[in-house]
């Protein structure tokens, strides 16, 4: 019975790491695929972990994920959504084409 818990315990350690593992390699393409290091609002820089994450929605549109420096900011977006909207289609424009250079 000891051998069996041993056992169990190990496999289930072994998934907890597994499992964050690939969360935080979930999380970093995630951070990798964001176009801006720089709040879309304010313009203040993003830190690696250091800003605030808005979900945007919109009816008939898919959800957008934005990144502020700080709660704040997420106040002037709600304010004028399209504008700031404009700036992150933009940047993820630049981003893909860039990355479409670098395949060729």
């Amino acid at each position: 019975m000891k051998n069996k818990l041993v056992i169990l315990t190990a496999l289930l350690s072994a998934f907890i790491v597994a499992t964050a593992v690939a969360a935080e390699s979930k999380k970093k393409k995630q951070a990798d695929a964001y176009p801006l290091t720089t709040c879309v609002v304010a313009g203040d820089p993003l830190g690696a972990n250091d800003y605030v994450t808005y979900v945007h929605k919109e009816a008939g549109k898919p959800d957008r994920t934005v990144r502020f420096c700080c709660d704040g900011c997420i106040d002037d977006f709600k304010k004028e959504p399209a504008k700031f909207l404009a700036k992150l289609d933009a940047a993820e424009a630049e981003m893909k084409a860039k990355a479409a250079k670098k395949k060729k």
